[in-house]
């Protein structure tokens, strides 16, 4: 029996679900009896305007269809589904880690005198918050400034991007497609790190079934390594209409792209991150483990 499981995949978050997609391509999931339909997320809240305050910004962000119950998972980096999961009205559930190891970077415009870290003291960082790009540009610059030097300003990405360019912001940070794209409009990198992410899981998604997903993503995985050049159109088509024809597979650094085996989220995983968002005021105090993760049998459950 033909099992269907509805996640994200296409729009701004293909570099996280290009597993997912090349899974499909290759028919994978349906060698699992899953037939997967992909879902464009949407969000509730639009920003007319830089929003100086993250919790002026609603951390489901552009996650609702999952909140409405059109979505049974979707991927996102770390914090923000451990904020998700606090806030989900739906019971959302950190059922694993995804398989996407996203690249992040500061990137600033042509010329900019951003040229390394310490000189973005005080100075306005694009970013979207409750998202990869908020937190991990504060976990890259907490090593050379001090809180109150690094000032996150709330943009959608794109917004981001031309504010950048208008000198409105000193940096934008940006994950793949939009490195690649900036690199090549010729901005100028100040930091780049490496983040995890985690999937949410509707409170009733079936662990057996999660675990079918996660053996076709491991043979995706195994195909994207052998061929990276060969997906990356789908990252390109995820870029805004105004930048079509911009970009072509040979503009893309390989190393960037980062794909890992899924795996369970850990008790000591999830209490360093919780403890720091904490710190720094992203999160309430309260909620356990217990809360927020699906707790699997172990690693065996997803080979």
């Amino acid at each position: 029996m033909t099992t269907t499981v509805r996640t994200e995949g296409i729009g701004p978050s293909a570099v996280f679900a290009l597993p997912w997609l090349v899974a499909e391509e290759h028919g994978y999931f349906a060698a699992e009896d899953i037939e997967v339909e992909f879902v464009e997320n949407r969000a509730e809240q639009t920003l007319t305007e830089p929003a100086e305050d993250h919790q002026l910004v609603d951390s489901i962000r552009n996650h609702v269809p999952f909140e409405e119950g059109q979505v049974d998972l979707y991927r996102a980096c770390e914090w923000g589904q451990i904020r998700r999961a606090h806030d989900s009205r739906r019971g959302a559930k950190i059922i694993g880690k995804r398989s996407s190891i996203a690249v992040m970077a500061l990137m600033a415009a042509p010329g900019s005198r951003y040229t390394y870290p310490q000189t973005l003291a005080n100075a306005p960082i694009a970013v979207s918050f409750h998202n990869g790009n908020h937190y991990a540009a504060i976990q890259m610059l907490e090593g050379f400034l001090t809180p109150s030097e690094i000032k996150t300003v709330g943009y959608h990405t794109i917004d981001g991007y031309h504010a950048v360019k208008k000198g409105e912001a000193a940096v934008v940070a940006l994950s793949e497609p939009w490195i690649a794209l900036a690199e090549k409009q010729g901005f100028q990198k100040v930091i780049e790190t490496h983040y995890a992410g985690l999937e949410l899981a509707a409170p009733d998604f079936d662990p057996a079934v999660y675990a079918a997903c996660n053996r076709a993503i491991g043979r995706a995985i195994a195909d994207i390594d052998a061929d990276k050049r060969r997906y990356l159109h789908y990252l390109i088509d995820s870029l805004p209409e105004e930048f079509h024809g911009e970009l072509t597979p040979d503009d893309f650094h390989l190393p960037r792209l980062r794909y890992a085996e899924p795996a369970p989220y850990t008790r000591e995983e999830f209490e360093k991150s919780y403890a720091w968002m904490q710190q720094w005021g992203l999160i309430e105090s309260g909620a356990a483990y217990t809360d927020l993760v699906v707790e699997l049998p172990g690693a065996d459950a997803l080979k």
